[in-house]
């Protein structure tokens, strides 16, 4: 995806698109307009709300409604997208990114080209809110057939402020693309070798450090739970270190993510369904690489570390086996009782070796459980921590940023199960009650003695396999990027 994001000053009538969208907000008795849509029901003649009325429009968020312009404005077409019940002069942020996102992604659905978003006398928040409401909308994968043009945006917006957030707008809009990109493509195109040079690209393009471990540099290392994992795919693992330094930073962020760029449960093999989403399993790897860019592109004055622990969990004859005992980096030992609980295994690794980087704080993403989704479902991902105020931060920064985690706990009565009768640790307990909970207290045991942590578990609401809603498309979405990102800005701004 390649949309364009762009503004302007021009009123709303005058400028040159092939539709205007223009929020509207939802009343008792039908649809009410926003300071935002002045203009447009001014060249209208007054008529705006009559109109939408007249033709079933309510405002309800979400709701797309396209009237004819009627040769009153330069744009052919006028799309009204409401915004639910207003209780101030603006909607909240993610609301109107949730809303100019389902707008932009029904226009360009129907070959839209040129689309402008009417909203004069936004502040900072909603000029970004909107930019990327509108540039994550306009998103298509378009790698393995043809598809409709990417859309080129406008926003209508006035003010010093504008320039800055529309930057940020196209950073994280950039972010979360790639992930969707990364998750979207086929597993038999990404592997842990071409994953790992996508990072390099990506390095490279934004002045990052980069150190890639490969499989013989695993096993000489001590990385037994990626070398594990791996050792049945003719794709070997990798291991990734990305590293943003910023001259003014006094703290430092670590980011682990699971990249299982294929999870066919290993030979403790998936049903057939099961597997049909499991390309989307490297998806807290993907939001790890697109959050150090996007910490990269702002300029954030935190230094960031970011792990992407890459192998393809595959059932081949150097399979490791349930019952296999493998040495962690580190030094501890785990019984492998399920080989299809693997992302906990490379993720144990990161975990233990990023207390080499002295973190002031540590966050893990993984899609990492289907008890997650059973808790949860597929919009809200769990955050759980060592500490309750992380838990809560975390949980507080994901919610400024627009995305959905609960805070979870990690109850000491479930450490008991992952006791082995042969080593340190099994990777699973003996029954399924609790599963999230329990994964997390697995992935404890490998934080660094004193070392702030937070997991995240975002396997629900990283890939949608269900209809398209808000700015949010079938496939990989992308989730977790911007929470990371405000994650590492509450560090800088010494706020978690």
């Amino acid at each position: 995806m390649t949309a364009t994001l762009q503004s302007t000053t021009l009123p709303a009538r005058e400028v040159r698109a092939d539709a205007v969208i223009v929020p509207i907000g939802q009343g008792a008795d039908g649809p009410v307009l926003t300071a935002w849509a002045a203009d447009v029901d001014a060249a209208l003649g007054g008529g705006l709300a009559a109109t939408l009325s007249a033709v079933g429009a309510t405002g309800r968020a979400e709701e797309v409604t396209r009237v004819a312009a009627a040769g009153q404005l330069a744009a052919p077409l006028v799309a009204a997208v409401g915004v639910g019940t207003l209780t101030g002069p603006q909607p909240d942020p993610e609301v109107l990114r949730r809303c100019v996102g389902a707008a932009v992604r029904a226009l360009a659905s129907d070959r839209v080209r040129t689309i402008a978003v009417a909203i004069p006398g936004a502040d900072a928040d909603a000029v970004t809110a909107a930019g990327l409401g509108a540039l994550l909308g306009g998103y298509a994968f378009s790698r393995y057939r043809a598809t409709r043009p990417d859309p080129d945006l406008l926003l209508l917006a006035a003010g010093d402020h504008v320039p800055a957030a529309i930057d940020r707008a196209r950073a994280l809009g950039a972010a979360v693309t790639l992930v969707r990109d990364l998750v979207n493509t086929s597993p038999a195109d990404l592997y842990p070798e071409v994953l790992a040079a996508e990072a390099a690209r990506v390095a490279a393009e934004s002045g990052l450090g980069i150190e890639v471990l490969d499989a013989e540099a695993l096993r000489a290392g001590g990385y037994g739970g990626i070398a594990a994992v791996g050792q049945g795919s003719v794709h070997p693992p990798r291991l990734v270190r990305l590293s943003y330094r910023h001259p003014d930073a006094t703290r430092t962020v670590v980011l682990v993510g699971k990249g299982i760029t294929f999870d066919s449960g290993g030979l403790s093999l998936k049903p057939p369904k099961a597997m049909e989403t499991m390309k989307c399993d490297m998806g807290g790897a993907a939001a790890v690489l697109a959050a150090v860019q996007a910490v990269a592109a702002l300029g954030a004055a935190v230094n960031v570390v970011g792990y992407l622990a890459l192998a393809e969990n595959m059932p081949g004859g150097g399979a490791q086996r349930p019952s296999d005992v493998i040495t962690m980096y580190g030094g501890t030992t785990v019984e492998v009782l399920n080989t299809d609980a693997e992302g906990r295994l490379v993720m144990a690794d990161a975990l233990a070796r990023s207390g080499e980087d002295g973190p002031d704080l540590l966050v893990d993403v993984a899609t990492l459980t289907g008890a997650q989704v059973v808790a949860l479902g597929t919009r809200m991902a769990a955050v759980m921590a060592n500490d309750d105020a992380v838990r809560d931060g975390v949980a507080a920064a994901a919610g400024r940023a627009g995305e959905a985690f609960w805070p979870m706990p990690l109850p000491e009565d479930l450490r008991k199960g992952l006791d082995s009768k042969v080593a340190d640790l099994a990777n699973v307990t003996g029954d399924r009650d609790g599963g999230m909970l329990a994964a997390g207290l697995f992935l404890r045991e490998f934080v660094p003695d004193g070392v702030r942590w937070a997991h995240l578990d975002i396997a629900g609401p990283a890939f949608n396999s269900g209809e398209a809603y808000g700015y949010t498309p079938r496939g990989g979405t992308g989730f977790a990027v911007r929470t990371l990102v405000q994650v590492a800005e509450d560090v800088a701004a010494g706020l978690l």
